[in-house]
């Protein structure tokens, strides 16, 4: 069972990896979908199924339940876990998925390290973030702010966000393993502050957000 990490975090958080080496068949065997998830699994191909059924998975072994419960979307787009009063995010990207669980707004990315980011950089990062790049590890830095934004996006949870105009990190030196920066969501009256933690994985950067009390 390749379950490669599982951490306890601050604030009750858990956080957990699954390196995808399983067939579709193993996942089907260890899942008792619900009709709604079978009917949404239905709709997707590939490779997409396997990252999709081992987040599902992972997040079973996260709650520690003996029955599994159905994790399900809202009307967003949003993941919630049946009968949970914990946040959940879940990430996938080609044999990795990772899981974030918290009773409190989460949100988890984790991307390969692949050079097409830089095409994108227009579309995520305000000025000062751009200028903050780091000259040597410059396409590890990038990964970490685009990861950053759609941890930030997924906590939020609700659509219609603008990644330069809404999601707000500010500039941080980027520490080749692993390190913290601090993020914002600010539109209209929605304001949430997150202690962002990122680190690298091998070929893979990983990002996650935790919303920090407002008090």
């Amino acid at each position: 069972m390749p379950l490669i990490v599982h951490r306890k975090l601050p604030s009750d958080a858990e956080l957990g990896l699954w390196r995808i080496t399983e067939s579709e068949a193993f996942f089907s065997q260890q899942l008792d979908l619900s009709d709604a998830e079978r009917a949404y699994i239905a709709r997707i191909k590939g490779h997409r199924r396997l990252e999709w059924l081992a987040g599902r998975l992972l997040l079973h072994h996260l709650s520690g339940r003996e029955t599994r419960g159905a994790c399900y979307k809202d009307e967003f787009g949003k993941p919630h876990l049946e009968n949970s009063r914990y946040d959940i995010s879940i990430s996938h990207s080609r044999e990795l998925a990772a899981v974030l669980a918290a009773p409190r707004r989460v949100g988890i990315d984790i991307q390969k390290l692949v050079g097409k980011i830089e095409r994108l950089t227009h579309k995520f990062l305000r000025p000062n973030e751009l200028a903050s790049l780091s000259t040597t590890q410059r396409l590890e830095h990038l990964l970490v702010y685009c990861g950053a934004k759609e941890a930030l996006y997924k906590a939020y949870g609700r659509r219609e966000l603008d990644f330069r105009q809404h999601l707000l990190i500010t500039p941080f030196s980027f520490d080749l393993h692993r390190g913290q920066c601090h993020g914002t969501v600010h539109k209209d009256a929605h304001h949430s502050e997150y202690q962002l933690h990122y680190e690298q994985l091998d070929d893979y950067i990983l990002v996650y957000a935790l919303e920090l009390d407002p008090s």
